[in-house]
Order: C-alpha cells, then sequence, then structure tokens
C-alpha cells in the first residue's frame, strides 16, 4: 500500500500571511493536527502543527529559561522562541523543516519516518506540488479498511487452516488432541487439554482469526496422570466476535 492509497484530499491549506487564530480555528473545524503552509505561488514552504501551537503567549506556557541557559543558547534562541510563542501570523510559528513524501512511498517507509520523528501528518508530494496528506488517522482507516477486506475473504476452509497454522506455531498449543471445525464463520473447539491457561489461550487464537464470528468451547481439561477430567466442556457460546 502506498502513500496515494491512504492519503487525504485535498489538502486544506495556509499561508505565511494567514493569523494564527485562523489556522487554529480551521484546524479545529476540520479536525486536523496540522496545515501545510504555501506560498503565493502553491509551493510548501512549511508545516504548522499542535506542537507548534503549545507554547502561547496567550496561555502562559511560553517557556523561561534560567539567565544560565539563555546565556548559554544565545539571543538568537531567545528571539526564536519569543517569535514562536507571540506572533500572530503563520509565518511566525510555522515549522520550516518540512518532511514530506512522495506519492509512491510505501506506507511502512511513512510509519517509519513518523516514528523516527515524532510527526503526525505528511505532506504527499508529485514533483514540487502537493496532492495530499497523510495522517496517523489515515493510517488507521486503512488497517480498518484491509482488516474488513481481508475478512470478507475468508471462507470457512480459510479461516480453519488459519486456526490450525497458528496453533501448530504455539509450543503451549496441543496439537494432536484438538480439533476445529468452523461453519458460516461459527467455531467449535473440541477435545482435550491438560492444562486450564490452554483453554483461553485457544479462544484467543480463534478470536484473532479474521472472519471468525462466534467461538463455542467444548474443550475438555484433563488431569495429566489421574486422567480425571476436572472440567467439562462449556456448552454456551461467546459474544459474537463480528465487528
Amino acid at each position: 500500500m502506498l502513500a496515494r492509497d491512504v492519503m487525504t484530499t485535498p489538502v486544506i491549506s495556509v499561508t505565511p500571511a494567514t493569523r494564527t487564530r485562523d489556522a487554529v480555528e480551521l484546524m479545529l473545524a476540520h479536525h486536523l493536527s496540522g496545515l501545510p503552509v504555501l506560498d503565493e505561488n502553491g509551493k510548501l514552504i512549511g508545516i504548522l502543527s499542535e506542537g507548534d501551537l503549545i507554547r502561547r503567549s496567550e496561555l502562559g506556557t511560553e517557556k523561561h529559561r534560567s539567565r544560565f541557559i539563555a546565556f548559554i543558547l544565545g539571543p538568537g534562541r531567545a528571539a526564536h522562541d519569543y517569535t514562536k510563542s507571540h506572533s500572530r501570523f503563520v509565518r511566525g510559528v510555522m515549522t520550516q523543516e518540512v518532511i514530506a513524501v512522495a506519492e509512491e512511498t510505501p506506507i511502512e517507509e511513512i510509519v517509519g519516518l513518523m516514528e523516527k520523528h515524532g510527526i503526525k501528518r505528511m505532506p504527499v508530494m508529485r514533483a514540487s506540488d502537493i496532492i495530499g496528506m497523510v495522517s496517523r488517522s489515515d493510517l488507521l482507516r486503512a488497517l480498518v479498511a484491509a482488516s474488513r477486506k481481508r475478512e470478507e475473504t475468508m471462507n470457512d476452509a480459510a479461516i480453519k487452516a488459519r486456526i490450525l497454522d497458528e496453533i501448530a506455531k504455539e509450543e503451549w498449543a496441543p496439537q494432536n488432541s484438538v480439533a476445529v471445525g468452523v461453519k458460516d464463520g461459527a467455531v467449535v473447539l473440541t477435545g482435550t487439554i491438560f492444562d486450564a491457561r490452554q483453554r483461553l489461550a485457544l479462544k484467543v487464537v480463534v478470536e484473532n482469526t479474521p472472519g471468525v464470528k462466534t467461538v463455542q468451547d467444548r474443550l475438555v481439561w484433563i488431569e495429566p496422570g489421574s486422567g480425571l477430567v476436572v472440567e467439562a466442556p462449556d456448552e454456551a457460546e461467546d459474544g459474537d466476535l463480528a465487528r
């Protein structure tokens, strides 16, 4: 999946001359965590994010450094902080160093960049033109869509095969004493377990399998060595897992 598959369009942007208050109202109205900043020619020159707006004089949250730290950092840093916290226009508040991606960028690379740089939104570029924005919310929507699509394509045989494959990979799982039945997405677990904790773990395997609607536990727990049935099958179905 590529950036163009998940990006949001059209792009809502501001200019350097946009008032800070107006930019904030735009972000709130459209539920955005950041806005690209474009110059008069439509060229991307910066980005305004929530992080740029948390140190503001209106809130009393501007930075206050000790004289020693201020001396070490120099007057330039203090001047920059003052501009950031007091400017009434986007040009004084925005971040100029923009991390952008191309429309063909794979989403795994986008996620890596977001984690590395601690950002929530990235412009998507086609040459020098911005054509979309990718945010964490866009990635979550793509995750839900991909999960639903995968569930729709999982028939009973595929569900059973997936469950058995997962069981086969786990050392704790009873490989030869448990059977799995699937009909119309409803899974029935039958057979024998030798530790009560295996029951819940097996149900977790089933619940995490795409396409499963319900799970019915008919497993029997037999105490090792004694051959005694410690816990009989539970005939009641669990809640509907379909979402």
